[in-house]
């Protein structure tokens, strides 16, 4: 660690007074880490590796190597207890998966049950419903992002290309371009395609299209977003066959807000992002947000994930939005 923090700072022509101006951490510190002596913290070895643009999953398992071996040394069951504690971590983490999976298994079935009633009716019903939802869904995402339409005059923009008075041209263009958003997902899901930065890039891009805002379809400048983006389209290959897809939708919002990748619209790509996975796998829309029938769920789901790093309260909300409109779905085809 200490040659790859000393030979990123002299790269960038940087000494230790100016990296510690930067970074706010003391140059006498910064010292200790470029000599050996002493070990950043967590928070530290972010700022360095931001500061520095090193690799931040480089930094960190180099990090996490030195923290081990200060602790083991050259202890002659070091490597047996290396390999039970690779053990455990693997165990500990199926039996979240598993804990989480079987906590809402009762929902589940009853929400694939929901599910198979909505898709044995015919094709005439089933576009009719699909078009209540997807006009639902457009007042919901606009709607959460504050946006004063009503769902009439959301319908009156997008079916008739009303200009409703007193609404401002931008309230306007959201309503559009959610609903091209919702045509573009439907496409892709049809048509099967994976979750690319292609198609994610592209997506936020259509979210200000005719918007003021020059950094549509742009990272925030910033290396460790690519990095962090990069790593959840890795792990959304690895688990688009094995996880639940309500449950793979919710963790990719998570993730989405967690890494936070654009200036603007981040809430509204989660949004759309989880529901393209879910119209994939044949579900309907589940837009998160605060809803005055259950007022503060969405936020308390929020915090609890976030301050106690619990995605099972989050989830769990997901899926009664998921079952609720599964079965106001159905109810449609009765009125």
């Amino acid at each position: 660690m200490k040659s790859l923090l000393k030979n990123a700072r002299e790269q960038k022509g940087l000494k230790t007074r100016e990296l510690a101006q930067l970074t706010g951490i003391d140059q006498a510190l910064i010292s200790k880490f470029e000599s050996g002596t002493r070990k950043p913290t967590k928070d530290q070895v972010t700022k360095l590796s931001q500061l520095l643009e090193i690799d931040y999953e480089t930094l960190m398992v180099v990090w996490l190597k030195e923290k081990i071996l200060y602790e083991i040394g050259d202890n002659e069951f070091a490597l047996k207890a290396l390999l039970l504690v690779e053990q455990e971590i693997q165990k500990n983490k199926k039996e979240i998966d598993f804990a989480i999976l079987s906590s809402n298994q009762i929902i589940l079935d009853e929400i694939e049950a929901l599910k198979n009633q909505l898709q044995s009716f015919n094709h005439f019903e089933l576009r009719q419903i699909s078009k209540t939802l997807e006009l639902e869904f457009i007042f919901k995402s606009i709607h959460s992002n504050g946006n004063s339409l009503t769902l009439e005059e959301t319908k009156s923009v997008i079916n008739e290309g009303t200009t409703i008075s007193g609404k401002n041209m931008q309230e306007h263009l959201e309503a559009i371009n959610f609903q091209e958003i919702t045509t573009y997902i439907k496409d892709l899901s049809q048509k099967k395609t994976g979750l690319s930065e292609k198609e994610f890039l592209s997506i936020h891009n259509l979210i200000f299209k005719g918007i003021k805002f020059e950094n549509a379809g742009k990272y925030k400048n910033d290396p460790l977003v690519s990095r962090e983006m990069n790593l959840l389209f890795n792990w959304y290959e690895t688990h688009k066959n094995n996880l639940n897809p309500i449950i793979l939708a919710s963790e990719i919002y998570l993730k989405i807000l967690d890494i936070n990748p654009f200036e603007k619209g981040n809430l509204q790509i989660a949004n759309i992002i989880m529901n393209w996975i879910l119209l994939q796998n044949n579900y309907i829309y589940s837009v998160a947000q605060n809803d005055k029938n259950r007022p503060n769920e969405y936020f308390s789901a929020l915090d609890e994930y976030q301050i106690k790093n619990d995605k099972s309260v989050f989830i769990n909300y997901i899926l009664k939005i998921e079952k609720e409109n599964l079965i106001n779905a159905i109810q449609l085809n009765a009125k």
